[in-house]
């Protein structure tokens, strides 16, 4: 059950499962999209191709290198969603391992009860962040993920073995 519990903007908050759910619908300047495919085209495979193509428009450093995963795919009553890891990561020279990965989860609805030739729902969250991301919506930055590497690189320190 979901119910919307406020809004600032055109940000609005809804709440699901006791877990607060943000969506940031503001067109921010310089956001970047592609052109993604029509529902009755769209294949898991599609998904992982069309996921590359839109995070190259994404302006950050060459040295972050990424892997894309197919984590799955759940079945609803109206739509079927696809879901993917992108796993960031800067190994250097010195550290071909890194020691620690950035990751961003993007989930794909392919609707059941919308006309095929539309276009399919892409979201996509920050590794330990609960705001939910839009293609065209909001502008990648990337000390998101540098924040994500240095807090596990810290969470790291403390724990002693």
């Amino acid at each position: 059950m979901c119910c919307q519990i406020g809004f600032i903007g055109k940000q609005t908050q809804f709440v699901q499962s006791n877990i607060v759910i943000n969506y940031n619908d503001d067109v921010e300047a310089g956001a970047s999209n592609i052109r993604w495919t029509e529902c009755a085209k769209f294949t898991a495979e599609l998904g992982i191709k069309q996921i590359e193509q839109f995070i190259l428009t994404w302006k950050r450093d060459n040295a972050w290198l990424h892997c894309i995963d197919h984590l799955g795919e759940e079945e609803h009553d109206y739509d079927k969603r696809y879901k993917y890891r992108v796993r960031w990561s800067i190994p250097t020279r010195r550290k071909p391992i890194p020691r620690a990965t950035a990751c961003v989860y993007f989930t794909i609805y392919v609707s059941k009860i919308k006309p095929e030739e539309l276009p399919v729902e892409v979201f996509y969250v920050f590794e330990g962040n609960r705001l939910v991301h839009r293609p065209g919506k909001s502008k990648f930055r990337e000390i998101w993920l540098k924040n994500i590497i240095e807090s596990k690189v810290l969470a790291m320190e403390q724990v002693t073995f």
